[in-house]
């Protein structure tokens, strides 16, 4: 009878026995549909690994995966009644929907890398990331080619009014804290033209439609939206980079913000010129983890000084450019006191100071590219050598030619090796190729 191995039926199915014919008749249990016979029972989302006489109902994913083959996820389709394979994390499909086949997701074309440029997965975003690989001797085009603004100061599509940080993504579009705009600006690679306002734009106020005086920005890939240091209103928001976006959301508020980062584990750095210190936030905190300064405002080095633009490294090391102190800091993760690692030797012009340092770019190879501000220059100091840096950009007096800048600000690279500067006074973004 039934209390014999389930009278036969097999799993994920019911024994009965009529008591008209004395023979046993299966039936699916609930949740599972006979897609067989009254004499061979099928339960959906199963394969009969028996026989015709034996029926055997296993899950269709735990053989062979479903078919579905190697770093594949096998699920259950109920309306076609057959297997569907999907890719594993950090894999791509370069197959078809009817034949999967999965890679690994930096193997396939770099991973949409540029060529001289590292592509690595991010769990946290599932998604390829490019890091490009500056060389020890790089150089690059001293005369800049304006990529945004560069029309005198104002607030058309195609001006900018003293632009301060800015980001670059991979696509090499650009997007631009426009300062005195009260907007983001957004500049795709090949328009030079006009930029479009993806954030802000509706005059300088609190609303959530509305920015006062932005001074950084970033773009987080795993929710495509921006990140904004929204320094007016004292306050962090984000805004979705999707069409019709019309408002934000605030982040983090009551904090005199001036620069942000973001980390690999996907927390929110802010340096705070109010309190002199740096802050780390995960998603939806409110206060933070103090991670540099907060021992009152001085050259200390426990102290910050008008802190300013941040960098975080892959081991969540905090860098921060401090406007007063005229230096660049690390602040080992956990560390009470940091490390100068360029300037620090007093406001001036000497090859071993900075003059208000404000953005700044880490490589691979662990050299700092520096905006120095007040001696409208870009600087590159050496992992190691914090002595003295190198002039690699400007450095030609104040000016507005092509191989001058007038209070650089803003600083980044492409995953090319182009870099971007915003050239605060002129009201233009330059980009210097690599040669």
């Amino acid at each position: 009878g039934c209390s014999d191995n389930n009278g036969g039926c097999g799993a994920n199915a019911i024994c009965s026995k009529d008591t008209t014919t004395n023979a046993i008749k299966c039936t699916c249990k609930t949740g599972y549909t006979n897609s067989g016979s009254a004499d061979r029972v099928v339960c959906e989302g199963y394969r009969n690994t028996g026989s015709d006489d034996n029926v055997v109902c296993t899950d269709i994913c735990t053989i062979n995966n479903g078919g579905c083959g190697p770093n594949t996820i096998c699920s259950y389709d109920a309306v076609s009644n057959a297997p569907t394979c999907s890719c594993n994390a950090g894999y791509t499909n370069t197959g078809s929907v009817v034949n999967v086949v999965c890679k690994d997701i930096c193997t396939v074309n770099n991973g949409g890398c540029a060529a001289n440029a590292t592509c690595s997965y991010n769990a946290k975003i599932n998604a390829a990331e490019c890091t490009f690989n500056i060389p020890a001797n790089a150089n690059w085009a001293h005369n800049g080619v304006t990529i945004a603004g560069g029309n005198g100061e104002g607030g058309a599509p195609n001006q900018l009014d003293y632009p301060q940080g800015l980001f670059v993504d991979d696509n090499q579009t650009v997007v631009i804290a426009d300062w005195k705009n009260n907007r983001i600006m957004q500049w795709k690679n090949g328009d030079t033209t006009n930029g479009q306002v993806v954030a802000g734009g509706n005059g300088a106020g609190s609303g959530l439609n509305q920015l006062s005086l932005p001074t950084d920005v970033l773009i987080d890939k795993k929710t495509d939206s921006l990140i904004i240091c929204d320094g007016g209103n004292q306050r962090v928001v984000r805004w979705s980079r999707r069409s019709g976006t019309t408002q934000g959301e605030v982040l983090v508020n009551n904090i005199a913000c001036y620069g942000l980062a973001m980390d690999e584990q996907k927390c929110l750095y802010v340096a705070d010129t109010g309190k002199n210190e740096v802050r780390r936030y995960r998603l939806g905190e409110k206060n933070g983890t103090l991670v540099a300064g907060g021992n009152g405002q001085g050259g200390g080095l426990n102290q910050l000084n008008w802190p300013r633009y941040l960098f975080v490294d892959r081991q969540q090391n905090v860098y921060v450019s401090e406007w007063q102190n005229g230096r660049v800091m690390k602040w080992n993760k956990g560390a009470t006191v940091g490390i100068v690692v360029a300037g620090g030797q007093g406001g001036g012009n000497a090859l071993t100071q900075l003059n208000g340092p404000l953005g700044f770019f880490l490589d691979t190879l662990g050299a700092l590219y520096v905006a120095d501000y007040g001696n409208n220059r870009v600087m590159r100091w050496t992992q190691g050598d914090n002595k003295q840096g190198t002039v690699i950009e400007g450095g030609n007096g104040a000016g507005a030619g092509a191989n001058q800048l007038n209070g650089p600000v803003g600083l980044f690279f492409d995953q090319h090796g182009n870099l971007y500067v915003a050239d605060y006074n002129n009201h233009r973004v330059q980009r210097f190729s690599i040669k």
